[in-house]
Order: structure tokens, then C-alpha cells, then sequence
């Protein structure tokens, strides 16, 4: 065990007791491990998987994040129902949603590709946490599934907006006011997924290790704008292109040269 709490065997980061991280040269590797729960995601899965996002964000060797679940029965089958049935309605909308929101935000905004290799069901929350992702692998048996109305809630995590983006409505009403189960092939069909394979993990590795030689700012920048075109964090798109196109100019250099001279700036082009 290390001081922060985390064990680490080889290149293996054991995050929290239910969520893992594995470094494979420039892939980091994110396992959501509560496969007796279908990798169900309890309060502190979130904050373990906040700390993969602000890994990635911090470490400029990661090129590519690759999450996935445990087992082959489930990539995540959403909110722990142990977690969230005692909370009262104020602490449901004011703690629960909001928190689900900052975290899958910050997913969805990572400066790198996310691939998800989608090795069983992906429902409620689990399918909100896929909507995140920037490419999508399922193996042939996985479903796909917005079953809250079937317990009396409804999906809260941002799913319902982001999934409107990625998946027909005539799907996504099936799923989240039929509470129907969709195939693997069904949402490879409509563009959800960009493929199906036996083996998920082992084909988003494949990518992974593809965009690690393409231009880590170029892809950065990229992302940034796919992101704004579908209205995910467009204001922070564009300040941090503009920021890191005058970041890059002889103003930013003048402009800090002169301050730290206490002088008067000369800007030219």
C-alpha cells in the first residue's frame, strides 16, 4: 500500500477498491471492477474515476484512455441502487445528479481520445458513462438500456442530452419510455458503435496505440472542436483555442518580457 492509498503492482494503480488503472506505454487503462454488482458505480467509483481524469489532464504521456468493465457480464450497469435509494429528494438533486454531471463532464472534455471496450451490458448510467466516450467497441452479446422508469427515477446523469446527439430518437424514446434492451448490432447499425468484436478490449487497444502516433496537439485541438460542434463545453473550446494560439505568438512573450521589465510593451507583427 502506498502513502496516497493506492497499491501498485508493476504498472498496475489500484484506485479505489472498485476501480483500477493500468499504464500500457502511452494507453491508460481504466477498469471499473464491481462485477458481483454489474460494475455498478457507487459514490466512491466516482471519485476514484475523477482521479483517472485528473491523471489524464496532468500527464502529458497518456495519449489515449481506454475504459472498460470486469467480467464479461457487464461494462456497467449503472448507479448503485444501495447508494442512491436512501437519499432524500434533496440530497438526490443537489448531491447525487450534480455530482454524476461534474464527473462525466470532465470525461466527455479529457484532452484525449476515450474508447470504450464495451465487454457486457451498458445500462442507465453505465450507457450515460459510454455517451462520454469519443469511439465505441461492444463485444457481440452486449445491450444497451435506460431502465430508470422501470424503478421510478429518471436517467440523470446527462445521458439523455448526450445520447440525443448519438443516437436516433426513435431509439432513444424506445429505450428510455419502453424501458426496451437495444443489441449490440442494433446500435452499430444506427452509429453508436464503431464496431463489434469478440474481443472489445483487445480492438481498442489497437486504436489506442494508432492515435498515439498521430499529433498529440492536433488531436487535442480536434477533440476541442468535434466537442463545441455537439455543444459539449463550447465556451471553454474556445477560449482554450484562442489561448493557446496567442500563447503561442511573440505578444505573449513582449507581453510578460515588458511586465516583468516594468516597462511599456513594443507589440509588431
Amino acid at each position: 500500500m502506498r502513502g496516497d492509498g493506492t497499491c501498485r503492482f508493476g504498472s498496475y494503480f489500484q484506485m479505489s477498491d472498485m476501480i483500477g488503472q493500468e499504464r500500457r506505454g502511452a494507453t491508460l487503462i481504466v477498469t471499473i471492477d464491481n462485477p458481483a454488482k454489474g460494475n455498478a458505480l457507487t459514490l466512491g467509483m466516482l471519485d476514484a474515476l475523477e482521479d483517472c481524469a485528473i491523471t489524464v489532464e496532468r500527464d502529458r504521456m497518456i495519449r489515449a484512455v481506454v475504459i472498460t468493465g470486469a467480467g464479461e457480464k457487464a461494462f456497467c450497469t449503472g448507479a448503485d441502487i444501495n447508494e442512491w435509494s436512501a437519499l432524500d429528494a434533496a440530497q438526490f438533486s443537489r448531491e447525487w445528479v450534480p455530482k454524476g454531471h461534474r464527473l462525466f463532464d470532465r470525461l466527455a472534455r479529457l484532452p484525449v481520445p476515450l474508447i470504450a471496450a464495451v465487454n457486457g451490458m451498458a445500462f442507465g448510467g453505465g450507457l450515460e458513462l459510454l455517451a462520454t466516450s469519443d469511439l465505441r467497441i461492444a463485444a457481440p452479446h452486449a445491450q444497451f438500456a435506460l431502465p430508470e422508469t422501470t424503478i421510478g427515477i429518471v436517467p440523470g446523469w446527462s445521458g439523455a442530452q448526450r445520447l440525443a446527439a448519438l443516437v436516433p430518437q426513435a431509439v432513444l424514446r424506445e429505450m428510455a419510455l419502453a424501458g426496451s434492451r437495444i443489441s449490440a448490432e442494433r446500435m452499430h447499425q444506427v452509429g453508436f458503435l464503431n464496431e463489434i468484436s469478440p474481443d472489445p478490449m483487445a480492438a481498442a487497444l489497437a486504436v489506442a496505440e494508432r492515435i498515439a502516433t498521430l499529433s498529440p496537439r492536433a488531436l487535442e485541438a480536434t477533440k476541442l472542436v468535434l466537442n463545441a460542434a455537439n455543444g459539449e463545453g463550447t465556451a471553454a473550446a474556445l477560449d482554450s483555442l484562442s489561448g493557446a494560439l496567442i500563447a503561442a505568438s511573440s505578444d505573449k512573450a513582449e507581453g510578460v518580457a515588458s511586465f516583468k521589465e516594468k516597462r511599456k510593451p513594443n507589440f509588431r507583427y
